[in-house]
């Protein structure tokens, strides 16, 4: 595994509703915090204030560096409806270098 790839990740993040993901998808985006994000509509199980709780949400999958992940997490906390937001960063191990420099290009925050 190289240093270039070590620096990719996916940054995993549910919302509560369609429209709060793309208000977060967007802001990450052009902000430039994030290069791509995807959306799709999940069923999450889980336990909060010990309660098991069962809820649609949507999971947004973020491309971006992760240098920037402290940036990013900010700006999801400060958009976000929930209390806990979900926010974890899975490191990419492999990718089409094309696509990585294409992150690159993208991700550049002020």
């Amino acid at each position: 595994m190289t240093e270039e790839i070590q620096q990719y990740g996916v940054i995993l993040v549910t919302a509560a509703s369609k429209s709060e993901a793309e208000k977060i998808a967007r802001s990450l985006v052009s902000s430039k915090l994030a290069a791509c994000v995807t959306l799709f509509p999940v069923q999450s199980i889980y336990t909060w204030q010990n309660q098991i709780e069962d809820a649609e949400e949507w999971q947004l999958m973020i491309k971006s560096e992760l240098v920037h992940f402290d940036a990013l997490e900010a700006k999801i906390r400060e958009l976000h409806s929930y209390d806990v937001p979900e926010v974890i960063a899975l490191p990419i191990v492999a990718g089409s270098h094309p696509y990585l420099t294409w992150i690159s290009q993208q991700v550049t925050p002020e």
